[in-house]
């Protein structure tokens, strides 16, 4: 009787340690040593590592109320863009703030779980005459993930005659586009070449602005907007709030009497370019997805405080929503295309 009674005992006992050990070990999953960010050098490093240090507790108060403590948090600053990649994929990096092109070129060792922010404008819309039609553009306190990149027609002849036709609800032909004469940036420039690249890929059957008989390479958008007051070209591509940037300048620095909103119509909308991303490593132990969704909800809350409004508005971010890799689909095929360009 007291052999079984004391193998019982042994039993019970094993059975409380096993329980204790998993508590333990359960408990141990949301403890994370340190959590290593790094941000990309598109400012000055040392003023990137001033402004994000309050990040530090931020982050830790935050993953808090997730169930998560963080004991440290180191912020590093990339040597380049690719090394913050490279971080990333290696897992010597756990979370990157970098741009949609970096996150696509390393995509096979980082995911992205957020993208940011910024303030939006007045017209948020595929369709040129919604633009038109309630023209000025003026700022917007809703915020949005990308912005667009848009094609717009000047006072000249022909880019009166295309405005005409885009307002009165008829479609474009690529003879419209081919015969007018346009001034774009830079192959590699989203706004100013890659993205009207794809809007015509879309709606042209695969033609793009390398198709176009008639183009100029502009050093600036501002020497693009000169050329368009002064009827040299026709149409330029550019980001969306350009002209409310240039609208003073139309009427005195490029001689117009008219405003830039009574001179200009937008014929053509491109998909969104999408904003900076928060991404993760692929390889980082502690990227389980509790833990991510644990760092979602922990960023999405930074813009809830001054302090944590300052942080991330080192990169002129305004908060954060959540993202999928589907969103940038349009970002890979940029990259294909700036690729083709440059070999």
């Amino acid at each position: 009787m007291k052999k079984v009674v004391l193998v019982l005992t042994m039993v019970l006992l094993s059975l409380s340690l096993f329980a204790n050990g998993s508590t333990e070990s359960a408990a141990d999953s949301h403890v994370i040593d340190n959590l290593i960010v790094y941000y990309v050098p598109s400012r000055d490093p040392g003023e990137i590592i001033t402004q994000t240090a309050p990040l530090r507790d931020l982050l830790k108060t935050e993953l808090a109320k997730e169930g998560y403590t963080v004991n440290d948090v180191t912020i590093e600053v990339g040597t380049t863009y690719e090394a913050v990649g490279v971080a990333l994929s290696t897992g010597s990096a756990d979370v990157g703030l970098i741009p949609a092109n970096t996150y696509i070129l390393y995509d096979d060792g980082c995911d992205v779980i957020l993208t940011a922010t910024r303030d939006g404008l007045s017209v948020e819309s595929d369709d040129p005459r919604d633009w038109n039609n309630n023209e000025p553009i003026t700022a917007s306190e809703d915020q949005v993930v990308g912005y667009r990149a848009l094609m717009i027609a000047g006072p000249s002849e022909k880019g009166k005659a295309l405005a005409a036709k885009v307002n009165a609800g008829e479609a474009l032909t690529w003879d419209d586009l081919n015969g007018a004469s346009w001034a774009v940036m830079s192959s590699t420039s989203p706004a100013g070449y890659v993205y009207p690249s794809i809007w015509m890929m879309e709606n042209y059957d695969g033609k793009t602005i390398a198709d176009l008989q008639n183009t100029v390479v502009a050093d600036s958008y501002a020497s693009a907007f000169a050329r368009l007051a002064s009827g040299q070209i026709d149409v330029l591509v550019t980001y969306a709030d350009a002209r409310r940037d240039y609208e003073d300048e139309w009427t005195t620095t490029f001689g117009r009497t008219s405003s830039i909103w009574d001179d200009t119509d937008v014929i053509g909308v491109t998909p969104m370019i999408y904003n900076d991303t928060v991404s993760v490593s692929k390889v980082s132990e502690k990227m389980t997805p509790e833990f991510i969704e644990a760092l979602q909800n922990a960023f999405m809350r930074l813009d809830e405080t001054e302090e944590g409004r300052q942080v991330i508005a080192v990169y002129s971010h305004t908060g954060y929503q959540k993202a999928t890799s589907a969103d940038y689909d349009n970002e890979r095929l940029a990259q294909q295309m700036i690729q083709s360009v440059s070999n």
